[in-house]
């Protein structure tokens, strides 16, 4: 498993995150008839929020991104909100490596602690999909495109990540 770290995004590596995005969805959204060069980073552009997005850093050099920001809806009786996982993306040469095991458990760590319902969603027939049922995701609702998963908090963290930030 590789050094890794987080630390907190700037409007300035938007354009780093937007160029990983359209390299790493590029076979699912070809797969599914729906890559289109421009607008798979446009996309990226208008919902990057720097606030609630943090870079994964390997040996202080940009390996990807993750998003975990609060629902707009959030509030449900029992829990203190809800949050959704977003822009999760890990340079394609560093994948299979544990790091993105490493930085779910660190991110689900404090919504566990705080009683977090967690949601995302990832594309049809992604890998990605392994990973996030592998933390205790399971799919809610599905569509032609995309998965809609769903975590339910743990009554325990599981063990700490290696990041250099907690979000």
């Amino acid at each position: 498993m590789a050094d890794w770290g987080l630390r907190p995004a700037s409007a300035h590596d938007v354009e780093a995150v937007a160029e990983l995005r359209a390299v790493v969805l590029r076979a699912d959204l070809e797969r599914l008839g729906r890559y289109d060069e421009r607008r798979v980073r446009q996309r990226l552009r208008d919902g990057f929020d720097p606030a609630h997005t943090w870079v994964i850093e390997t040996g202080e050099v940009f390996a990807g991104c993750v998003a975990l920001r609060p629902a707009e809806d959030g509030q449900w009786p029992g829990r203190s909100q809800e949050q959704w996982l977003e822009h999760f993306y890990l340079a394609p040469h560093l994948q299979g490596r544990g790091i993105g095991s490493d930085v779910l458990r660190e991110l689900m760590e404090p919504c566990d602690r705080d009683g977090v319902l967690v949601r995302l969603n990832v594309l049809q027939g992604s890998p990605a999909r392994r990973l996030y049922e592998r933390h205790g995701f399971t799919v809610e609702t599905e569509d032609a495109v995309d998965m809609f998963m769903v975590r339910e908090p743990t009554g325990a963290a599981g063990a700490g990540g290696r990041g250099s930030r907690s979000p």
